[in-house]
């Protein structure tokens, strides 16, 4: 078994910890060492582990180290591997294992992408690095995910549809076929996106408004 570090030590860290140890029990994969977190203190503890260092701390470790970052922000789903300076460091797919798939060998994943409990996936389907999808997100055929996205419970995404980086989708968004999502947008819980979205806007509502941001 490997050595992990879990990024994160609120709720959605606790979770990936759920998802490893359920990894364990079909394939003895991780050795869950404990938590990293840049604004917890040291020794701060739950049933899934302590806090050991802040970022200093894993830029230090000498030996080769798994890490998972669960954390639920597109931002810091891209900042912190920025901050991540360790050799040592490698970034696995932590992916649940009742995930289910239309044809596995027609999934590609990048890297660091954090897949939990009972997520479904069509086929020709790619993931980019460091996505985070948070619990029964359906990926439609042919859907093309890029990086630092985060989804929350009950996302579905659409067949031939592509979703830029570092989106925010509240939980139940629903996003039609054969659509753009650009870049840096966020949409709220029970979103319904029935058109092309550029970048950078807040999306609400059935079907989705723009909404201004103050």
């Amino acid at each position: 078994m490997k050595d992990i570090l879990i990024y994160g030590f609120g709720g959605f860290g606790h979770e990936v910890a759920c998802v490893i140890n359920h990894i364990n029990k079909v394939e003895p994969t991780w050795n869950i060492i404990g938590y990293i977190d840049d604004g917890v203190p040291v020794g701060t503890s739950c049933a899934y582990g302590e806090v050991l260092g802040n970022v200093d701390y894993l830029n230090a470790i000498k030996t080769p180290i798994d890490v998972a970052i669960a954390v639920g922000s597109p931002k810091y789903l891209k900042e912190i591997p920025q901050k991540i300076t360790n050799p040592n460091v490698s970034y696995p797919n932590v992916i649940a294992p009742n995930v289910f798939y239309f044809d596995k060998n027609a999934v590609k994943f990048g890297k660091g992408n954090i897949i939990t409990f009972g997520c479904r996936m069509s086929c020709d389907i790619t993931l980019g690095d460091f996505n985070i999808l948070d619990g029964n997100i359906s990926l439609g055929h042919n859907v093309v995910i890029g990086n630092y996205n985060m989804m929350f419970p009950e996302v579905r995404i659409s067949g031939q549809t592509t979703v830029g980086d570092q989106n925010f989708f509240g939980a139940r968004t629903f996003v039609a076929q054969c659509l753009k999502i650009g870049n840096n947008n966020r949409f709220g819980a029970g979103s319904y996106v029935l058109r092309k979205i550029k970048d950078d806007g807040l999306y609400m509502g059935n079907p989705v408004k723009k909404m201004s941001i103050e």
